[in-house]
């Protein structure tokens, strides 16, 4: 342990200091340190975990990239999806291309006695991964397509079943429109319910057999409406899109997520902006807090700083001294701060306490991620930046003089 370690230590933990007139700024400069990490580490947490949320379940209904068809264009029917160099193979083998699966889309409407609610049924295939959805579910079971006939049995958005008074097992028949306006009529079973909180999602799209929708728009089968894309990171679309893109023919196009979803990619830039702001922000003022504290050490002990300058202490050593002396009194403010934020972080993860409204964040419950790392590097991130902001203010100690501060009062 070096000297200024050591001489930090024995002035840091002396009995004296709590009598000190300086106790009281030492006090409120923990308190804002303790308020720096609570509001650092609650919006990290929050912001963070919020962001990955919403990707998982724009990921899991979607993938972050569809090929389609240009003759689909934004309509709700799917056309048929050119095989003309279109290679599935070597889009497979892509790096950081996780999984393919096929759909194809089809409009109409679900009708009750009561009620009725326009839709656009999402045919789904054998490759469709069941599980993707099981955070999903609120009521009721995910079914397996696999594309051997037509299953009758479809996943309903909760708001939509809520609207015709359905639940997991009842029926619900579905009329679709044929180019040549001739309705079809499908009666289906509700195998489970879901909820995404994602207003564009949950208001109109249920999931069902593929083959219907062939059926509907009379497509061969071996055709489909177009390829959902998952990557193993959800933020490589834009690296990975062009590599897709030139597998896909010139007769079809890719479709990005933040194409189909721009509200929802807004929120995101939202999320990084306030993250960005509120930390940089909580920064600043424990460091100005900090500071303040450090200038008043030092003009409390002046006369100490004089001792050691007679004693043939160098300038550099004191400025350590007080430095090292500063961090260490800030540490109980480091530990009263993590403390309250991580039973604040628990308490909200196991309860959901703190609840939201979807049709605005895209989530119903304000999700908390209790990541060790970020918890850590909260704590010396403060520390760090708050050595870094005294180096400054610590060159006022090679202004005092030794002759002087030993008769300051």
């Amino acid at each position: 342990m070096s000297f200024a370690t050591y001489f930090a230590r024995k002035i840091a933990f002396s009995k004296d200091k709590e009598k000190s007139l300086s106790s009281t700024i030492i006090g409120i400069g923990r308190l804002s340190v303790a308020l720096g990490v609570i509001i650092c580490l609650l919006t990290l947490s929050i912001g963070l975990a919020s962001k990955g949320l919403i990707r998982d379940k724009i990921e899991n209904f979607s993938g972050p990239i569809s090929i389609k068809s240009v003759r689909s264009n934004s309509s709700y029917n799917s056309s048929p999806l050119s095989s003309e160099n279109f290679d599935i193979n070597k889009i497979k083998s892509i790096p950081g291309v996780s999984g393919i699966q096929k759909f194809a889309s089809v409009s109409g409407i679900l009708r009750t006695k009561e009620n009725f609610a326009g839709i656009v049924f999402r045919g789904v295939g054998k490759d469709f991964k069941p599980e993707k959805f099981d955070n999903f579910l609120v009521d009721g079971s995910c079914p397996t397509f696999t594309e051997k006939g037509y299953s009758m049995q479809i996943l309903l958005p909760e708001k939509i079943a809520s609207e015709l008074k359905l639940k997991a097992k009842d029926s619900i028949v579905a009329i679709f429109s044929t180019e040549e306006k001739v309705p079809i009529y499908r009666k289906f079973e509700v195998a489970g319910i879901f909820r995404t909180d994602i207003k564009m999602i949950d208001d109109l799209y249920i999931i069902g057999d593929i083959n219907h929708v062939r059926k509907i728009l009379k497509m061969k089968p071996e055709e489909v409406g177009g390829y959902d894309i998952f990557l193993t990171n959800f933020e490589d679309s834009k690296k990975i899109g062009p590599t897709i893109e030139q597998n896909i023919g010139y007769k079809n196009y890719a479709e990005y997520a933040s194409d189909k979803y721009p509200q929802v990619m807004d929120m995101f830039g939202i999320f990084n902006n306030n993250i960005s702001l509120i930390v940089s922000l909580m920064l600043i003022v424990v460091a100005i807090n900090i500071i303040i504290v450090f200038l008043i050490l030092i003009i409390e002990r002046t006369q100490s700083i004089g001792v050691l300058k007679t004693l043939g202490a160098p300038n550099s050593n004191v400025r350590k001294i007080f430095i090292s002396y500063t961090l260490l009194i800030m540490i109980p403010g480091l530990l009263l701060g993590n403390a309250i934020a991580i039973i604040l972080l628990i308490i909200q993860k196991f309860t959901g306490l703190v609840r939201l409204n979807p049709d605005n964040y895209y989530i119903s419950t304000v999700p908390v991620s209790l990541n060790p790392l970020m918890i850590i590097g909260v704590s010396l991130g403060i520390l760090v930046i708050s050595a870094i902001a005294m180096l400054l203010p610590s060159h006022y100690i090679t202004k005092i003089s030794p002759a002087k501060s030993i008769t300051y009062q």
